[in-house]
């Protein structure tokens, strides 16, 4: 009867945060499989159930290439910011000292800012008029401005890379400091090297860390629209740039919906595949 009691009350606890996820994420995404499944285009759902929306998504050639370039652009995205960030994460966990707070509150001062005032300041950085090419022009490293550092999957590379660090290095952080560094001086006596303590000890152990770091880099970036709109251009569009498309120009919101769900699928399918494979590597490395 007790049991019965705290687990209703537990419940009760949990009903507003239960609601309010219901109506911000499982509503809009029940809304987005009717408007998929349904055959007239606009926002009204009507006519009959169809699939035909899946099938034009899947078996254009266009679609499938931002597809692609969504996904390759996104691990890359992860596999460059999780690179930078863990040495600096592992600084900051075993060689900081008492000065570990400050540079964790360094290392997110420049995320204090708005996600769009530093897309934006990127893309005065990398303008054809920009930080680089004025530098590179007064250095006389170059004649004329460089036209490739904008507008291009570069581009959004780099910026959204700067975008994530610190959701890169903040997990990785945590991860690091949990781990005891009693394993570390006893691998020390056992005549382990720098190296083979990191590769059979610190790796493995912060592996948590460094899986989280880049699911949270690579599942939001992949749908990013707001970094692609403003650097990337026409090379450097993205899926959701076309998902805009189709809800906002085009008015197809059926087209619209399955290309949204399909590429959820898509990315959730990579995810898998990528944790699969790098918890096989460290297993391989250890």
């Amino acid at each position: 009867m007790a049991t019965e009691n705290g687990t209703r009350r537990g419940y009760l606890l949990l009903s507003p945060t239960l609601a309010v996820m219901a109506l911000a994420m499982a509503a809009p995404l029940a809304l987005l499989v009717l408007y998929s499944l349904t055959a007239a285009p606009g926002p009204v759902l009507a006519g009959g159930p169809s699939l035909a929306q899946y099938g034009e998504a899947l078996a254009r050639a266009g679609y499938r290439a931002l597809f692609w370039r969504s996904i390759a652009i996104s691990a890359l995205v992860t596999a460059v910011t999780v690179t930078l960030a863990y040495p600096m994460a592992y600084f900051v966990a075993f060689h900081a000292g008492r000065a570990k707070f400050a540079w964790a509150i360094a290392l997110t001062i420049p995320f204090w800012t708005s996600y769009l005032l530093r897309v934006f300041a990127w893309k005065i950085i990398l303008g054809y008029g920009g930080v680089i090419n004025s530098a590179l022009l007064s250095l006389h490293l170059i004649s004329t401005p460089l036209s490739a550092l904008l507008y291009n999957p570069f581009a959004v590379v780099v910026t959204l890379t700067h975008a994530w660090a610190a959701f890169a290095i903040l997990p990785i952080y945590v991860s690091l400091e949990k781990i005891d560094r009693a394993l570390l001086e006893a691998a020390t006596d056992l005549g382990d090297g720098p190296a083979r303590r990191f590769l059979r000890i610190t790796l493995p152990l912060s592996l948590p860390g460094v899986l989280g770091a880049a699911i949270l880099i690579f599942v939001p970036t992949t749908g990013d629209y707001v970094t692609p709109s403003l650097v990337g251009g026409p090379q450097g569009a993205m899926i959701a740039n076309l998902i805009a498309i189709q809800f906002e120009r085009v008015g197809n919101w059926p087209l619209g919906a399955a290309l949204a769900l399909a590429s959820m699928a898509m990315v959730a399918v990579t995810a898998a595949l990528f944790v699969t494979a790098a918890r096989a590597a460290v297993r391989a490395v250890k």
